[in-house]
């Protein structure tokens, strides 16, 4: 056999292992040839190396010649795009930048089944976003961008960033008069609403994997990076909704929303879910005590009464002074819903104007039976714990047992899916050499006051 021959067989085995190994991690949609495996081989390890400039070469080449042969093309060659945007300039620069939006409609035309639609959609409107002064896009250009990623496909619209740009834009052409206030009210509401869902998910992922930890279970690779992407994205949320709500911040403070809906109350009244907005966001920015909340709920009762309304009717009562009437609306409001979620939502209201007039017993109370009407949502575990460690110097008889109040503190953030908060209350609880000079290492500790709980001080 001569080395010709001998090489064209290796070159060949090399060719199909090639195509073997991207076949089995389901990469390749077109039948895999010589050619496209060679030059998808070259371009994919020098963009592994991170030398995007001598992969941009073949990488367009196959981009060009088979579109279709595998995704590989358009998950390096977002990366090989964005290395090229960064370094360039001018008409170069804002070339790459429409290179890298023609990119992602090419993914979602040839690889629609392994592509997210409102994720690259909503790429598309952020890269709009960030580079608007090269592209000279018009923000209502950019929001009808975003607002096409919502409405085609709001499951898989998910990224923190460009929920948080969808939203800012809005209130943006509000400023400029190009949109009414209303509009942005409405907007907020189903963003706010899409990303409590969306903390809710990532939130329950940590918790399930921080308990296995707590038991004792390693956690295996996969599952470890699994929690590090989903405590990212818990952050990321959280993060993002403080920038929303300082983004709607004037705009919905109650000298602005109570002449608003005086102004619509008559046209509006015979519309439920408009008085129900209405009376939800004053009574989030603590507008209760104008005529006008009692008027919006009591015209919300009328029309349909329901559980935010005998909830709304609580809130009225608590203003007046009259905590019974109060907690039996409270109660009806809970009786009143059937859905699961729902029923949560309102059990977390009440836990929390609890928790933020300090009657920290009623609003664990209210919290955990919102955990037990919607177990999927684990946060209520994170504001127990936050009343936990508010409490700790209050609840022991010493040093060492105030401070042993944070291991309870810990274990409920821990089921929160906080693993941040709970490192943050274990630094602050006993360390081994203060439980070694105790003695008390696997002895348990009553907490008292409103806690009335246990600890167990951990084996050294």
């Amino acid at each position: 056999m001569t080395n010709d021959i001998k090489l064209h067989i290796m070159k060949t085995k090399i060719t199909l292992l090639l195509a073997v190994l991207f076949l089995s991690f389901n990469y390749v949609a077109a039948q895999p040839n010589e050619e496209d495996m060679n030059t998808l081989s070259i371009f994919s390890e020098y963009a592994k190396a991170k030398n995007y400039d001598a992969a941009y070469g073949p990488w367009m080449e196959l981009r060009k010649r088979n579109p279709k042969f595998n995704r590989a093309i358009y998950t390096y060659g977002e990366r090989i795009l964005k290395d090229k945007i960064k370094k360039s300039s001018g008409a170069d620069k804002v070339g790459f930048i429409n290179d890298l939006i023609t990119l992602y409609g090419e993914r979602m035309q040839h690889f629609a089944a392994k592509t997210k639609k409102g994720d690259f959609l909503s790429k598309i409107a952020q890269v709009m976003y960030d580079y608007k002064s090269e592209l000279g896009s018009s923000e209502r250009a950019i929001y009808d961008a975003f607002h096409k990623a919502y409405t085609e496909d709001e499951k898989t619209f998910t990224n923190p960033k460009a929920l948080y740009t969808y939203f800012s834009t809005l209130v943006d052409l509000h400023n400029a008069g190009a949109v009414p206030v209303q509009d942005v009210f409405n907007k907020y509401d189903d963003i706010t609403g899409k990303i409590e869902r969306e903390t809710n998910n990532y939130s329950k992922k940590v918790s399930d994997l921080l308990n296995k930890e707590a038991a004792g279970t390693a956690l295996t690779s996969k599952e470890k990076r699994i929690k590090k992407s989903a405590e990212s994205f818990v952050k990321a949320y959280d993060k993002i909704s403080g920038s929303i709500d300082s983004k709607l911040g004037i705009l919905a403070n109650c000298e602005n929303l109570i002449p608003l809906y005086n102004k619509d109350f008559d046209q509006m009244k015979n519309d439920a879910q408009w008085l129900q907005r209405a009376a939800g966001r004053m009574s989030a920015k603590d507008c209760t005590s104008d005529p006008l909340f009692f008027k919006l709920v009591n015209a919300y009762h009328n029309l349909s009464p329901s559980a935010n309304s005998a909830y709304y009717l609580g809130l009225l009562k608590d203003k007046e002074g009259n905590a019974t009437e109060a907690i039996n609306y409270y109660n009806q409001a809970i009786d009143l819903e059937t859905d699961g979620v729902e029923k949560a939502k309102i059990l977390r209201k009440i836990a929390s104007k609890f928790k933020k007039s300090g009657k920290y017993g009623k609003a664990r109370g209210y919290y955990m039976k919102a955990v037990e009407a919607d177990p999927s949502n684990v946060r209520p575990y994170v504001a127990i714990a936050q009343m936990y460690a508010s409490s700790a110097n209050n609840c022991g008889s010493d040093n060492f047992s105030k401070r042993a109040v944070f291991w309870l503190a810990a274990s409920m953030a821990r089921k929160g899916g906080s693993s941040s908060t709970a490192a943050n209350y274990m630094a602050k609880a006993p360390q081994k050499n203060e439980i070694f000079a105790k003695g008390n290492a696997g002895q348990k500790i009553n907490i008292g006051c409103w806690i009335g709980r246990s600890v167990t001080v951990p084996n050294l």
